[in-house]
């Protein structure tokens, strides 16, 4: 199963881009993002992103709850980066100086931190789309986990694009920091890939 991506030529909406109203509208019961006025529909993840979702969520969640530096979610749950750009990111953190951006529906503004898993089907907009769109919007720290590579880069923003300060693959560790004290083992985390036909 491919992403589908709904333009505005396909709903006959006179506007250039989509915006937020029609996600809410558009989004109802599917799971959909909008990426700079694209709304895009992908698969449901498959079994290897939802254990490495799971598994990170569990190791950053009970950080984060033992130094309380802030708040951290999981997909799906909106961030509504503009009026044209709404993202549910795999993995998000938002320092406590900053949860004003917190609200009961979503998050308004750009997380601290943020990661996204990549499945088959997300490569190129987790590893170029998302992470253009991210650096536009303030994201100050990006991970990109791949379990199929079983490697993570870790990228900073700095001056308004993303300057790669880490990539492990196989063994290692990375660090993080903007969420201070968070450093994983990629051997850890990633662990080898399964033979073809188990899950």
């Amino acid at each position: 199963m491919t992403t589908v991506a709904i333009r505005h030529s396909a709903l006959g909406v006179s506007r250039a881009k989509l915006t937020y109203d029609d996600y809410v509208e558009l989004s109802r019961d599917r799971r959909c993002e909008l990426l700079d006025g694209e709304l895009i529909m992908p698969p449901a993840p498959g079994t290897p992103h939802q254990r490495t979702s799971i598994g990170w969520f569990v190791k950053l969640h009970l950080f984060v709850k033992r130094g309380k530096p802030g708040t951290v979610f999981i997909a799906p749950y909106d961030v509504v980066l503009s009026r044209h750009t709404t993202v549910q990111p795999d993995l998000l953190f938002i320092s406590k100086e900053r949860e004003s951006i917190i609200t009961e529906a979503n998050v308004q503004g750009a997380p601290d931190w943020v990661a996204e898993i990549v499945s088959p089907d997300s490569v190129e907009r987790d590893r170029v789309m998302k992470k253009r769109l991210y650096a536009r919007h303030g994201v100050r720290e990006y991970w990109i986990i791949d379990p199929a590579a079983r490697s993570i880069d870790v990228y900073l923003l700095e001056k308004g694009a993303y300057r790669l300060a880490q990539r492990v693959e196989g063994k290692g560790k990375v660090t993080s920091t903007v969420i201070s004290g968070f450093c994983v083992s990629v051997q850890a985390m990633l662990p080898p890939a399964r033979k073809a036909g188990t899950v």
